[in-house]
Protein backbone atom coordinates (compact mmCIF):
# COMPACT_ATOMS: atom_id res chain seq x y z
CA UNK A 1 0.00 0.00 0.00
CA UNK A 2 1.47 3.45 -0.58
CA UNK A 3 -0.23 7.09 0.18
CA UNK A 4 0.67 10.72 -0.28
CA UNK A 5 -0.97 13.68 1.38
CA UNK A 6 -2.93 15.35 -0.01
CA UNK A 7 -4.44 18.12 2.18
CA UNK A 8 -2.85 20.81 4.19
CA UNK A 9 -4.16 19.53 6.80
CA UNK A 10 -2.51 16.18 6.39
CA UNK A 11 -4.96 14.41 5.08
CA UNK A 12 -4.09 11.22 2.71
CA UNK A 13 -4.77 9.03 -0.26
CA UNK A 14 -3.68 5.49 -0.46
CA UNK A 15 -3.61 2.98 -3.19
CA UNK A 16 -2.39 -0.36 -3.44
CA UNK A 17 -0.05 -0.76 -6.18
CA UNK A 18 0.42 -4.06 -8.13
CA UNK A 19 4.11 -4.20 -9.49
CA UNK A 20 4.20 -4.93 -13.67
CA UNK A 21 6.67 -4.56 -16.46
CA UNK A 22 8.32 -0.81 -16.08
CA UNK A 23 8.07 -0.99 -19.95
CA UNK A 24 4.61 -0.88 -20.48
CA UNK A 25 1.85 2.07 -19.77
CA UNK A 26 0.54 1.85 -16.23
CA UNK A 27 -2.96 1.18 -15.28
CA UNK A 28 -5.34 3.15 -12.76
CA UNK A 29 -8.48 1.78 -11.86
CA UNK A 30 -10.75 4.05 -10.10
CA UNK A 31 -13.87 3.19 -8.56
CA UNK A 32 -17.47 5.02 -7.82
CA UNK A 33 -19.27 6.27 -4.94
CA UNK A 34 -19.37 4.52 -2.46
CA UNK A 35 -16.55 1.70 -3.51
CA UNK A 36 -13.13 1.13 -2.96
CA UNK A 37 -10.57 0.07 -5.81
CA UNK A 38 -9.32 -3.01 -4.97
CA UNK A 39 -12.92 -5.48 -4.22
CA UNK A 40 -14.23 -3.79 -7.69
CA UNK A 41 -10.66 -4.22 -9.74
CA UNK A 42 -7.89 -6.21 -8.15
CA UNK A 43 -9.12 -9.64 -10.12
CA UNK A 44 -9.42 -7.53 -13.33
CA UNK A 45 -6.02 -6.12 -12.67
CA UNK A 46 -4.72 -10.07 -12.54
CA UNK A 47 -6.91 -10.75 -15.15
CA UNK A 48 -4.89 -12.63 -18.08
CA UNK A 49 -5.71 -10.04 -20.55
CA UNK A 50 -4.65 -7.18 -18.44
CA UNK A 51 -2.05 -8.42 -16.56
CA UNK A 52 1.88 -7.58 -16.92
CA UNK A 53 1.12 -4.07 -16.45
CA UNK A 54 1.95 -1.83 -12.76
CA UNK A 55 -1.57 -1.31 -11.67
CA UNK A 56 -2.51 1.07 -9.08
CA UNK A 57 -5.96 0.93 -7.11
CA UNK A 58 -6.73 3.77 -6.08
CA UNK A 59 -9.25 4.94 -3.48
CA UNK A 60 -10.22 8.36 -3.66
CA UNK A 61 -10.30 10.47 -0.73
CA UNK A 62 -12.57 9.85 1.77
CA UNK A 63 -13.48 6.01 0.43
CA UNK A 64 -12.06 2.90 1.44
CA UNK A 65 -8.76 2.68 2.90
CA UNK A 66 -8.16 6.79 2.46
CA UNK A 67 -8.57 9.21 5.22
CA UNK A 68 -12.14 10.81 5.54
CA UNK A 69 -11.72 14.83 6.04
CA UNK A 70 -14.91 16.65 6.83
CA UNK A 71 -13.44 19.50 5.81
CA UNK A 72 -12.63 18.51 2.34
CA UNK A 73 -14.83 19.87 -0.73
CA UNK A 74 -14.70 16.50 -2.58
CA UNK A 75 -15.62 17.90 -6.08
CA UNK A 76 -14.98 16.51 -8.70
CA UNK A 77 -11.78 18.29 -9.55
CA UNK A 78 -10.77 17.93 -5.62
CA UNK A 79 -10.96 14.05 -6.56
CA UNK A 80 -8.79 14.29 -9.61
CA UNK A 81 -6.26 16.87 -7.84
CA UNK A 82 -5.70 14.25 -5.42
CA UNK A 83 -5.52 11.09 -7.38
CA UNK A 84 -2.99 13.75 -9.74
CA UNK A 85 -0.76 14.16 -6.43
CA UNK A 86 -1.04 10.25 -6.11
CA UNK A 87 0.28 10.18 -9.87
CA UNK A 88 2.42 11.82 -9.42
CA UNK A 89 4.05 10.37 -5.83
CA UNK A 90 4.29 7.05 -7.70
CA UNK A 91 6.52 8.64 -11.28
CA UNK A 92 3.23 8.01 -12.98
CA UNK A 93 3.13 9.67 -16.82
CA UNK A 94 0.65 9.09 -19.42
CA UNK A 95 -1.66 6.19 -17.74
CA UNK A 96 -4.48 4.05 -18.86
CA UNK A 97 -7.28 5.06 -16.58
CA UNK A 98 -9.82 3.18 -16.19
CA UNK A 99 -12.60 4.49 -14.22
CA UNK A 100 -16.02 3.08 -13.22
CA UNK A 101 -18.91 5.08 -12.49
CA UNK A 102 -18.09 8.36 -10.61
CA UNK A 103 -14.28 7.18 -10.93
CA UNK A 104 -14.91 7.54 -14.59
CA UNK A 105 -16.17 10.96 -13.93
CA UNK A 106 -12.76 11.76 -12.15
CA UNK A 107 -10.99 10.17 -14.81
CA UNK A 108 -12.77 12.60 -17.42
CA UNK A 109 -11.57 15.70 -15.06
CA UNK A 110 -7.91 14.09 -14.06
CA UNK A 111 -7.36 13.65 -18.03
CA UNK A 112 -8.47 17.48 -18.17
CA UNK A 113 -6.75 19.08 -15.50
CA UNK A 114 -2.93 17.29 -15.73
CA UNK A 115 -2.80 16.09 -19.19
CA UNK A 116 0.23 15.01 -19.21
CA UNK A 117 -0.84 12.06 -16.45
CA UNK A 118 -2.96 10.03 -18.84
CA UNK A 119 -2.43 8.53 -22.13
CA UNK A 120 -5.83 6.84 -22.44
CA UNK A 121 -9.26 6.57 -20.73
CA UNK A 122 -11.85 3.42 -20.21
CA UNK A 123 -14.74 4.78 -19.17
CA UNK A 124 -17.22 2.16 -17.21
CA UNK A 125 -20.52 2.82 -17.39
CA UNK A 126 -19.98 6.30 -16.23
CA UNK A 127 -22.98 9.24 -16.68
CA UNK A 128 -21.75 12.26 -18.63
CA UNK A 129 -24.35 14.35 -18.06
CA UNK A 130 -25.88 16.07 -14.65
CA UNK A 131 -28.18 13.44 -12.99
CA UNK A 132 -31.47 14.09 -11.56
CA UNK A 133 -32.15 13.54 -8.39
CA UNK A 134 -34.76 11.13 -6.47
CA UNK A 135 -35.28 10.64 -2.93
CA UNK A 136 -35.92 6.71 -2.39
CA UNK A 137 -32.67 5.61 -4.85
CA UNK A 138 -29.53 4.01 -3.46
CA UNK A 139 -26.73 6.21 -5.79
CA UNK A 140 -25.98 9.80 -6.54
CA UNK A 141 -29.42 10.67 -7.29
CA UNK A 142 -31.16 9.15 -4.12
CA UNK A 143 -28.01 10.79 -1.66
CA UNK A 144 -28.25 13.84 -3.29
CA UNK A 145 -31.80 14.57 -3.17
CA UNK A 146 -31.04 15.15 0.78
CA UNK A 147 -29.41 17.98 2.44
CA UNK A 148 -26.04 17.76 4.00
CA UNK A 149 -27.65 18.10 7.77
CA UNK A 150 -30.91 15.74 6.65
CA UNK A 151 -28.20 13.08 5.21
CA UNK A 152 -25.80 13.42 8.37
CA UNK A 153 -28.28 13.51 10.55
CA UNK A 154 -30.07 9.88 9.25
CA UNK A 155 -30.70 9.83 5.45
CA UNK A 156 -27.25 7.71 5.43
CA UNK A 157 -29.16 5.04 6.88
CA UNK A 158 -32.04 5.07 4.63
CA UNK A 159 -29.66 5.38 1.80
CA UNK A 160 -27.97 1.61 3.75
CA UNK A 161 -31.73 -0.03 3.40
CA UNK A 162 -31.88 0.69 -0.27
CA UNK A 163 -27.87 0.06 -1.53
CA UNK A 164 -28.41 -3.44 -0.04
CA UNK A 165 -25.61 -5.37 1.88
CA UNK A 166 -23.46 -6.30 -1.19
CA UNK A 167 -22.62 -2.26 -1.92
CA UNK A 168 -22.83 -1.35 1.67
CA UNK A 169 -20.07 -3.61 2.44
CA UNK A 170 -17.70 -1.01 0.88
CA UNK A 171 -20.30 2.19 1.08
CA UNK A 172 -20.02 1.61 4.90
CA UNK A 173 -16.14 2.82 5.15
CA UNK A 174 -16.88 6.07 3.09
CA UNK A 175 -16.89 9.47 5.25
CA UNK A 176 -20.09 10.53 5.17
CA UNK A 177 -19.61 13.67 4.10
CA UNK A 178 -17.01 12.40 1.71
CA UNK A 179 -20.05 10.12 0.07
CA UNK A 180 -22.77 13.09 0.44
CA UNK A 181 -20.77 16.04 -1.37
CA UNK A 182 -19.21 13.59 -3.39
CA UNK A 183 -22.76 12.81 -5.14
CA UNK A 184 -23.75 16.03 -5.25
CA UNK A 185 -21.10 17.13 -7.01
CA UNK A 186 -21.25 14.32 -9.37
CA UNK A 187 -25.03 14.93 -10.00
CA UNK A 188 -24.13 18.52 -10.42
CA UNK A 189 -21.51 17.74 -13.02
CA UNK A 190 -18.48 20.01 -14.48
CA UNK A 191 -18.21 23.72 -16.13
CA UNK A 192 -17.73 21.96 -18.91
CA UNK A 193 -19.30 19.46 -18.97
CA UNK A 194 -17.82 15.92 -18.36
CA UNK A 195 -19.53 15.15 -21.90
CA UNK A 196 -17.95 18.66 -23.43
CA UNK A 197 -14.60 17.51 -21.34
CA UNK A 198 -14.68 14.21 -23.26
CA UNK A 199 -15.36 15.34 -26.76
CA UNK A 200 -12.56 17.91 -26.59
CA UNK A 201 -9.71 15.09 -25.06
CA UNK A 202 -7.21 14.48 -27.55
CA UNK A 203 -6.21 11.28 -26.08
CA UNK A 204 -7.85 7.89 -27.25
CA UNK A 205 -11.30 6.75 -25.35
CA UNK A 206 -13.36 4.18 -24.95
CA UNK A 207 -17.39 3.93 -22.96
CA UNK A 208 -17.97 0.56 -21.85
CA UNK A 209 -21.51 -0.12 -21.68
CA UNK A 210 -24.14 -2.89 -20.43
CA UNK A 211 -25.63 -4.16 -23.67
CA UNK A 212 -29.09 -4.45 -22.19
CA UNK A 213 -28.96 -0.66 -21.60
CA UNK A 214 -30.61 1.84 -23.21
CA UNK A 215 -28.14 3.56 -26.25
CA UNK A 216 -25.59 6.07 -24.40
CA UNK A 217 -27.38 9.27 -25.43
CA UNK A 218 -25.29 11.76 -27.86
CA UNK A 219 -23.71 8.47 -29.21
CA UNK A 220 -23.30 9.96 -32.36
CA UNK A 221 -21.23 12.56 -31.65
CA UNK A 222 -19.01 10.90 -29.36
CA UNK A 223 -18.41 8.54 -32.42
CA UNK A 224 -17.58 11.43 -34.48
CA UNK A 225 -15.07 12.98 -32.01
CA UNK A 226 -13.71 9.39 -31.58
CA UNK A 227 -15.32 8.03 -28.38
CA UNK A 228 -15.47 4.33 -28.88
CA UNK A 229 -18.95 2.98 -26.99
CA UNK A 230 -18.81 -0.71 -26.53
CA UNK A 231 -21.37 -2.77 -25.21
CA UNK A 232 -20.94 -5.62 -22.53
CA UNK A 233 -23.40 -8.46 -22.73
CA UNK A 234 -24.68 -10.44 -19.11
CA UNK A 235 -24.01 -7.16 -17.21
CA UNK A 236 -25.23 -4.73 -15.56
CA UNK A 237 -23.74 -1.73 -13.65
CA UNK A 238 -20.96 -3.53 -12.24
CA UNK A 239 -19.39 -4.47 -15.22
CA UNK A 240 -16.37 -5.53 -14.12
CA UNK A 241 -18.23 -8.06 -11.61
CA UNK A 242 -20.96 -8.48 -13.51
CA UNK A 243 -18.88 -10.19 -16.65
CA UNK A 244 -15.08 -10.06 -15.30
CA UNK A 245 -13.90 -11.95 -18.96
CA UNK A 246 -15.78 -9.94 -21.04
CA UNK A 247 -14.59 -6.86 -19.23
CA UNK A 248 -11.18 -7.83 -19.35
CA UNK A 249 -11.46 -8.69 -22.90
CA UNK A 250 -12.93 -5.22 -23.65
CA UNK A 251 -10.86 -3.21 -21.71
CA UNK A 252 -7.48 -5.18 -22.94
CA UNK A 253 -8.87 -4.53 -26.75
CA UNK A 254 -9.38 -0.92 -26.05
CA UNK A 255 -5.91 -0.28 -25.13
CA UNK A 256 -4.13 -2.37 -27.51
CA UNK A 257 -6.36 -0.25 -30.34
CA UNK A 258 -5.59 3.10 -29.32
Amino acid sequence: MRDAQVTPEGARIRWVDMPGDPRRATRVFLHGLGASAAPYFAASAAHPALAGHRSLLVDLLGFGISDRPADFGYTLEDHADAVATALETSGVRAADVVGHSMGGAVAIVLAARHPHLVGRLVLVDAALDPTPVVHGRPGVSGIAAYTEEEFLAGGWREIREVAGPHWWSTMRLAGREALYRSAVHRARGTTPTLRELLLALPIPRTCLRPKADQPLPGAQELAEAGVAVVSIPDSGHNIMLDNPDAFAQATAHALRAA
